[in-house]
This record gives C-alpha cells, sequence and structure tokens, in this order.
C-alpha cells in the first residue's frame, strides 16, 4: 500500500477569501474558453493567462503563482509527459509494423459494425484495469484510428468507448492510485472494493461508452486524423506480426505493472529482493520502457526493419506530439496554481457542510474538488479524507461503496483545466465546444452512472 496522502498535504489553506478565489476560479475558465475558441490563441499560452489571473484576482503575489505554475508544468512533463513520449514511440512502432492493422482486422473481422463500439470499449477497459489513462489514450490511438477509418464511422463513435473503459477502471479500481490510497484513507477492504469496483465499473462503461457514443458520434463526426501515419506504408499479411505477439507485446506493460500491485498485496516482506525486483519492473515509466524495448524487436527487427528504418521510426514519433507535450504540460500548471490558491480546500469545506448521506456527499465533495483543481487523484485523496469521520462505524461494504463513489465523482465534467481534456483535445483534433460534447459530457455520464450504480449496490449489500 502507498504511504497515506492527508488532504492537509495535497490541497492547501485558501489565500484569499472564499468570494475572492471562486471569482478568480470562475474568470479565468471563462477567460480560457475566449481566448481559445474566440481569439483562437494556442491553449499553452491560454493556460498561461488562465493561471495568472487566478492569482490576481486571488491577490497572491505573482512570482509565487509562477512558481506554483512552474512546479505543476514540471511535475507534469516529469511525469505524464515522459509517460506520453514513451507511449508515442510503442504507438507508432505498433503502426509502421503493422500490428495496429492486425488488430484491427481482428476486431473488425469478427464484430458488426454495431458491435465495434463494444468491442472498443471492451479493449479500453482490460488495457486501463492497470494502466494509467494517459499511457493508455497513446496507446490505443493507432487502434483506434484505423477501427474508424476502415469501419468509415466517426472517430467519437469507436474513441469514446475506449476512453470510458479506460477512464472508468482509472476512477473505480485498484491499481489506481485515487483508489488505492482512497481503500487506506478510509479503512476499506482492498478485495470486497475490488469486486464492487467491477460490478459498478462494467454497466457503467456501457452506459458511458457505446450507448453515449453513438450519440455524441452524430453529434460531432471527425474523420481519423493522420497522426501516425506520416511516412508509413500498410504493410502485407505476411510482413506483420502476428496477432499474439501484438497483443502481447501491448499487454506486456500492462502485465508488469499489474504483477507489482499484486506482489503489493501478496507479498509482506517489503524489503525482500522479490518485492523490489516487482516494485522496480512494474514501476509505470519502467513498464513502459521495457515495452518499447521489446515492441523495437516484436514490431521492429521482428518483422524486417533494419537499424536505420527502426531509428527513423523512433525519431518521427516524437514531433507529432510536441504540441501535446506543451499543452498537458501547462494544463498541470494551470491546475496546480488552483491548488496552490486553496480553491479546492474551500469547495470541500463547503460541501461537507451539506445535510445529505454520506454517498452522496463523498461523490458531491469530489465532483467539487474535481471541478476545482482538474485533478481525479486529488479529488479521490481529499474527498476520502474529509470523510474518514462519517465511515469509523460503517459496514465493511459500505465503507468500499464509499470508495467508489468518491472515484465516481472523481471524474465529473473534465475541462480545461484537466490535462486529460488537452490530451484527448489533440489526439481527437477537436475544437473546445466539440471536446466538451465529447469528452468532457461523457466523463459526466460515467460519474452520474457510477453514482447511480453505487446508490442502487447499496440497496442490496
Amino acid at each position: 500500500m502507498p504511504a497515506v496522502v492527508t488532504a492537509a498535504e495535497e490541497l492547501p489553506e485558501p489565500v484569499a477569501p472564499g468570494w475572492q478565489l471562486l471569482t478568480g476560479t470562475l474568470v479565468a475558465i471563462a477567460l480560457l474558453v475566449l481566448l481559445i475558441t474566440v481569439l483562437k490563441l494556442n491553449p499553452f499560452l491560454a493556460l498561461i493567462l488562465g493561471a495568472l489571473t487566478v492569482g490576481i484576482i486571488a491577490g497572491e503575489n505573482l512570482l509565487t503563482v509562477l512558481d506554483s505554475f512552474s512546479a505543476g508544468f514540471g511535475d507534469t512533463a516529469a511525469g505524464v509527459g515522459v509517460l506520453i513520449a514513451l507511449g508515442a514511440m510503442f504507438a507508432k512502432l505498433l503502426a509502421d509494423s503493422g500490428g495496429a492493422d492486425q488488430v484491427v482486422d481482428t476486431i473488425v473481422g469478427r464484430a458488426s459494425g454495431r458491435g465495434l463500439p463494444w468491442a472498443m470499449a471492451a479493449v479500453g477497459a482490460i488495457i486501463g484495469l492497470p494502466m494509467f489513462f494517459e499511457i493508455g489514450v497513446v496507446l490505443l490511438m493507432p487502434v483506434i484510428y484505423l477501427v474508424a477509418r476502415r469501419a468509415q464511422v466517426s472517430l467519437i463513435t469507436v474513441g469514446l468507448p475506449a476512453l470510458a473503459g479506460l477512464s472508468a477502471m482509472h476512477g473505480f479500481v485498484p491499481p489506481h492510485p485515487g483508489p488505492v490510497t482512497a481503500i487506506d484513507l478510509v479503512g476499506a477492504d482492498l478485495g470486497v472494493t475490488l469486486g464492487l469496483g467491477l460490478l459498478v465499473a462494467v454497466p457503467t462503461v456501457v452506459v458511458a461508452g457505446p450507448l453515449y457514443g453513438a450519440i455524441a458520434g452524430r453529434w460531432v463526426h471527425v474523420p481519423a486524423p493522420d497522426t501516425f501515419d506520416e511516412g508509413r506504408e500498410e504493410r502485407p499479411v505476411d510482413q506483420r506480426p502476428s496477432f499474439g505477439a501484438t497483443i502481447g507485446t501491448i499487454l506486456l506493460p500492462v502485465v508488469l505493472m499489474l504483477a507489482k500491485s499484486v506482489a503489493d498485496i501478496v507479498i509482506d516482506d517489503d524489503g525482500s529482493v522479490v518485492q523490489q525486483t516487482f516494485d522496480v519492473v512494474g514501476e509505470p515509466f519502467v513498464a513502459l520502457l521495457i515495452g518499447v524495448l521489446v515492441a523495437m524487436w516484436t514490431f521492429g527487427i521482428g518483422v524486417g526493419m533494419d537499424r536505420s528504418k527502426l531509428s527513423d521510426t523512433i525519431t518521427s514519433s516524437l514531433p507529432p506530439i510536441a504540441g501535446i507535450l506543451l499543452i498537458v504540460s501547462a494544463g498541470g500548471g494551470f491546475k496546480q496554481v488552483l491548488v496552490d490558491s486553496g480553491v479546492g480546500t474551500l469547495l470541500a469545506d463547503w460541501a461537507r457542510e451539506a445535510d445529505i448521506s454520506v454517498l452522496l456527499l463523498s461523490w458531491s465533495l469530489a465532483v467539487l474538488i474535481r471541478l476545482a483543481t482538474g485533478s481525479a487523484t486529488i479529488a479521490t485523496i481529499t474527498a476520502s479524507s474529509l470523510v474518514l469521520d462519517l465511515v469509523a462505524d460503517l459496514p465493511t461494504a459500505e465503507v468500499s461503496l464509499v470508495v467508489l463513489a468518491v472515484g465516481a465523482g472523481s471524474v465529473f465534467f473534465s475541462h480545461v483545466n484537466d490535462a486529460g481534456f488537452w490530451l484527448v483535445n489533440q489526439y481527437f483534433r477537436l475544437t473546445v465546444g466539440q471536446t466538451i460534447k465529447t469528452w468532457s459530457l461523457m466523463e459526466t455520464v460515467l460519474s452520474v452512472s457510477g453514482l447511480v450504480f453505487v446508490l442502487l449496490l447499496s440497496l442490496v449489500v
């Protein structure tokens, strides 16, 4: 289990009166939308100006605001940014080798037109079970592009179900950091929470994925972009990696990360060589690095690429994601300014005074902190910390349901202060308005559906 992270460590005390912080946050978000949608300013610059706006209205020293922004930018670039870069290399190898074509041929060949969104939701859920959301997006994008192109449907129709699967696992199911830390904080049983989490996640993915994706695909029709297609020729079937080798390589980082999580549970001696080995190879950075190295063989040398072609493939994977890295990192900087201002703490204190059931309160706390900070993990940790006294005397199953209610709230309405919003915006090549109508509303459907299924489970457990 990870060390307990308290709400106080994540969200400091407000730096200004409540009305001032709330005004600053709302004005900054409105400014972002105006700059990006009306004035067509690059989101990277808009996020910097939005962060400064929060600080100015809150009355903070601008040097302090810049320090917060830089810290958030650096942390996001060092964490998510490195994973995106490695994932892009992996994805380019998958695309250029014909491995993505092999997966697409299998999915399209075995699923009818109506069945494709369901197949993509299942793939997203399986990949997302142990994998961080950002890594899963990068790994699945070439497959999503090709499925949309081959099936001649909107990228949204097949892409949203896959994103729903990824996001649901991130919010509801261990070993993701939010759920695992929440389990530790409130003293929930991991096995019970995992079982109930899967019961909630499956129908939630169905509602937010294939069902909502079909509606959103009619609202927004976008063709699959050519992000991974530059200089790429479709390889003949006999020159592609086999389906088994392709799936095995894709799942290798997944298995390594899952093995680490299992080892954390079953091995008591944290200092043992076995535990330390799993800790290293299961670290997302190391697991994905190993995946890239293996992919260089299975997707490179194994299909006849020489060293020059392999080097060109790796090198060409990075320029298309340069803008994504900057925007996602700037989103992390904007989030950190909000976190350091204390607006999340303020909203959490307001919500805790409400006289509602512990499940609704837990969900509402997570929603408010998610909206304020843009971080699902911070929302999960903070909301869980705030309801500790309320769950002290609850039965085991009900404590697990509180964890799931918090997880549902933590994915509510991803918007411009969430790095994931910009990741989807850039990979799907959507406008801000299109991203809100598709991704943001899908996250909202996922959150509300998750709460509904948690409440239904509370009637029978």
